[in-house]
């Protein structure tokens, strides 16, 4: 259920207020990618566009022009090809964008070089991102340049250059009404995928078996795809904080580590969840999830608005380190264990990041130099883990290759918080109730 024509082009004017009437703003549809020789890998479009456009096909550029009195929005695009189209899919075209998408104008993208110079005269400042494709920075900056040109004739040129996210991003942190709602959906059908790969899971089955179950889930649900590459390491992989070959073969006494979200309407959800391939953890296996799972507990039960966003890695790393400093895992003292990172050994990542239209999602974590504080409508993972690699020397011997992460997606609210991702069990006694009774 892709957002309403409106809710687009009441972003466009958000931003183009926050801009300001003497700036402009370039944004460029993200490129293809060749997989190999003339395959490509499945088209994704840049988020930032995305979330002003909800435009899909490549080869697009969308130009801002706040006060414009005709034609504020306009757009590059492909022009309509019968003969392509035949091949790959209808196109929009100039026109297509004019009636469904919100363009006040609109041209073919081959025109874009020629016509960017003009629109950026009676313009001060330029909002694009820089640095991602050179190509197109040297569009721009000779766009710029063939714009002065007119300055000695008294028009206001631009002099500066903007990055975009500065003031986009800030709005893309905040998640409200129809945007929540896609937000919910994934997370939910995310959650569906992991109750269907627990209930999977048995000794003999392999990694990859465990991926196409949640991958079929998310398909089944109506998710466009996975958000990232699905993690399912067993045994040992749970060690490797980005494992993403899934090849081995599960065993009697392993752990499964899923690391899983859907794109759904554009938006992913993030779940992690660690249970037992045989149906029933190990005493050293619970010693280890109890303690995660108690840290991210203190975490969850922490947030609301005021809450600085580094205290809650900071909440996680005290748990964590307390319990391993009691069960000798590292030396303490506790205050001294965290000020010398000691716990870094097996707790190398921090507690979470902002989650949207991409899973590690865009806004700054800090404001004027400090940890900036919560506030309705942010969205973020909270994911403490412990990993004893087998081959680290430090891990405990009891607890060599077992790796445990549990991941939520939570919500601030104006009170507190709400776990958007809690269909997915995450209490020990309900998951060995649920793993391996097949799906």
């Amino acid at each position: 259920m892709p957002l309403e024509p409106a809710i687009y082009a009441d972003r466009r004017r958000r931003l183009m207020q926050r801009m300001g009437d003497r700036a402009s703003a370039v944004f460029f549809a993200a490129p293809e990618a060749v997989r190999s020789n003339d395959t490509h890998f499945d088209y994704r479009q840049s988020s930032d566009l995305l979330y002003l456009t909800g435009f899909e096909e490549p080869e697009a550029a969308l130009v801002l022009l706040p006060g414009h009195e005709k034609h504020p929005v306009v757009w590059f695009v492909r022009k309509r090809d019968r003969e392509r189209e035949v091949w790959d899919g209808p196109r929009a075209g100039p026109e297509g964008v004019k009636e469904r998408f919100g363009a006040d104008e609109a041209f073919p993208i081959e025109e874009l070089e020629a016509k960017l110079p003009e629109m950026l005269e009676g313009r001060e400042r330029v909002h694009v991102a820089l640095g991602h494709h050179p190509d197109r920075d040297a569009l721009v900056v000779r766009a710029i340049g063939r714009a002065k040109t007119v300055a000695k004739k008294g028009k206001r040129v631009p002099r500066e250059i903007h990055d975009p996210s500065l003031l986009l991003h800030e709005m893309r942190l905040f998640k409200t009404g129809a945007e929540l709602e896609a937000l919910r959906r994934a997370v939910q059908v995310s959650a569906d995928a992991h109750l269907r790969a627990m209930k999977a899971t048995k000794p003999g089955v392999g990694e990859w078996e465990i991926q196409a179950e949640v991958e079929y889930a998310f398909r089944r649900a109506g998710a466009r795809a996975p958000g990232y590459t699905t993690i399912a390491g067993s045994g040992p992989n749970a060690c490797v904080l980005h494992y993403v070959e899934n090849r081995r073969r599960m065993q009697e006494g392993d752990l499964l580590l899923l690391d899983a979200g859907a794109e759904v309407d554009h938006y992913t959800g993030d779940i992690t969840r660690t249970w037992p391939v045989s149906g029933t953890f190990t005493a050293a296996q619970r010693e280890v999830y109890d303690l995660v799972l108690q840290a991210q507990r203190e975490v969850i039960r922490m947030v609301k608005p005021g809450l600085r966003y580094a205290d809650m890695h900071d909440a996680a790393v005290r748990v964590l380190t307390q319990g391993l400093v009691d069960r000798k895992a590292i030396e303490g003292p506790v205050e001294k264990a965290i000020e010398d990172k000691t716990f870094r050994a097996f707790y190398m990542h921090g507690t979470g990041h902002w989650l949207g239209m991409d899973v590690h999602d865009v806004g700054a974590y800090h404001v004027d130099e400090a940890s900036r504080p919560l506030e309705p409508g942010m969205v973020f993972t909270v994911e403490p883990g412990l990993y004893f690699s087998p081959d680290d020397p430090r891990s405990p011997s009891r607890w060599k290759g077992i790796g445990v992460r549990i991941e939520d997606d939570v919500l601030v609210t104006e009170t507190g918080c709400e776990i958007l991702s809690k269909a997915a069990p995450v209490d020990p006694d309900r998951i060995q109730e649920v793993v391996g009774t097949g799906v």
